[in-house]
């Protein structure tokens, strides 16, 4: 009895928290269908936008498309008239001048990729120590400071990253890679040319001569390197602990500079009494480019990441014009910002960051949308797969923040809310656009599916978009908008991060 009784008070409780529902903010929200999500996505991950690679045309020709859909919404052009903010990056690409194994030159792209930093370099060597796959325990009492190192790349790419960064902190002249698991080498949306913002962060920081570079191989070229040892690399990796291995390896690479222009796009809805303060929407129209590997699919299509989060956005932006034009029109402005270079390390809104159209000071929130178009791995088999969403950051700067997105969900859309990668020691927080916007002290909410088996893939392909589940998690974002841009006080930032 005194159980239920307990149970009883907090149902109340929670009931008296929650707020009616507004039949406005109801009204409007019907914008947000997955039939028009769906027209903005097959457009953006069509195989016509080549992948919207940032500097390339298919991110420039998805910027068009979304100046022009915030045109056809009347939302005003910011930037000195023009819906485009120039972002200007740097590109520095590492030219490969020369590779040669065992006195048989190889050649780039075909048998092997390369990243790297700092200055032009020459490696020569006839000895190479393999080192199993680059653990603690493989390099227990083994020196590879100034060595060229061979290891078997498995696992997941977050731990595949984490190895090579401990290796590369133990400062070998050269990594070699092998992705054993096929004979060609593995490709990565980051390998050959980096991007940094023009006196940004990353650019002004001096490229170390001393950062190893990493060459990424198959098996066959691996038995290539290995042809004077007398084992193939399937042999070697059966053999326990680290070993030398006699091998010729010649290298001669150096790094070339150049300017390069992207764009994030803004589109503006000016609110009424508290049109100073400023609530920004946020998703990343860019994606990894062109698929080296991916036979008649020569196209990453980037549905989910982040084509769904970028039609959420739109869709959001129709829901307000709409109710602005109806005489429902926010209090507080609005920006909707789609930014670019997000997949070469948040490149468009660390531009942003350094050169904002509108104050920080005066920016309320920032909800970022990326990626909610999917059921991801962690939901494949549960009951609740085409109900739930990821929620990171709203408690980070904000408990205010936290109750009125709570308080949203409990009202109108009834997801279930999963704070997993919330959790302080999980690295997603670091990986989206929010991240620019929470570091200069903004209040933020990332939505997000989860990873699945297609992240990164050919396979992200618009096929597999659940779009009534992409229009519900956009509804959440929307009706979260809806109370910060309607409500008297902004969220109070009373969390120290």
């Amino acid at each position: 009895m005194k159980r239920q009784l307990t149970s009883f008070i907090l149902s109340a409780v929670i009931s008296i928290q929650c707020f009616a529902q507004d039949p406005a903010a109801q009204k409007f929200a019907a914008e947000i269908t997955a039939k028009r999500t769906k027209k903005h996505l097959k457009v953006l991950a069509s195989d016509k936008y080549e992948g919207r690679e940032t500097g390339k045309r298919g991110a420039e020709m998805a910027a068009a498309y979304l100046a022009r859909e915030f045109k056809k919404l009347k939302l005003t052009a910011p930037v000195k008239g023009s819906y485009l903010q120039d972002v200007e990056l740097i590109e520095t690409s590492i030219i490969v001048n020369s590779l040669e194994v065992n006195g048989k030159k190889l050649q780039y792209l075909t048998d092997f990729t390369f990243s790297g930093s700092g200055e032009a370099k020459i490696i020569n060597t006839d000895e190479i120590i393999f080192i199993g796959s680059g653990t603690e325990s493989d390099l227990k009492n083994t020196t590879i400071a100034d060595k060229v190192v061979l290891l078997k790349q498995e696992g997941e790419t977050a731990e595949i990253n984490k190895r090579l960064n401990f290796i590369k902190n133990k400062k070998p002249t050269l990594i070699i890679a092998v992705n054993f698991d096929t004979t060609k080498p593995q490709h990565s949306h980051l390998a050959g040319a980096s991007l940094s913002v023009k006196n940004g962060i990353r650019e002004s920081v001096p490229m170390r001569a001393n950062t190893p570079g990493v060459i990424q191989i198959g098996s066959e070229i691996a038995d290539k390197i290995l042809s004077r040892s007398g084992k193939t690399f399937g042999e070697l990796n059966a053999d326990n602990g680290s070993q030398l291995i006699k091998a010729d390896v010649k290298l001669n690479y150096e790094p070339v500079k150049r300017g390069l222009k992207s764009s994030n796009v803004l589109g503006f809805l000016e609110g009424t009494d508290l049109k100073d303060e400023l609530l920004v929407y946020s998703a990343h129209y860019d994606h990894i480019g062109m698929n080296p590997d991916g036979g008649k699919d020569k196209v990453f299509n980037g549905a989910d990441d982040d084509a769904s989060g970028t039609s959420g956005v739109l869709a959001i932006a129709r829901a307000f014009a709409k109710a602005k034009n109806d005489g429902n029109g926010p209090r507080r402005s609005i920006l909707f910002l789609m930014f670019t270079g997000e997949e070469k390390n948040l490149l468009g809104s660390e531009y942003y960051a350094l050169n904002p159209v509108f104050p920080f000071a005066k920016t309320i929130t920032n909800l970022n949308v990326d990626m909610i178009g999917r059921i991801g791995t962690d939901y494949l088999n549960s009951p609740d797969s085409s109900n739930y969403c990821f929620l990171v950051g709203a408690d980070r700067l904000s408990t205010d923040l936290y109750k009125i997105s709570e308080n949203a969900n409990a009202i109108y859309t009834k997801l279930k809310i999963d704070y997993k990668h919330n959790a302080p020691d999980d690295q997603i927080y670091y990986w989206s656009d929010h991240y620019n916007f929470a570091k200069n002290g903004v209040p933020v909410i990332f939505y997000y599916n989860g990873k699945h088996d297609d992240y990164h893939k050919g396979s992200d392909e618009i096929s597999k978009i659940n779009f009534e589940l992409l229009a519900k998690r956009a509804q959440l974002a929307y009706y979260t908008g809806w109370d910060l841009v309607m409500r008297d006080k902004r969220p109070v930032v009373d969390v120290k991060d």
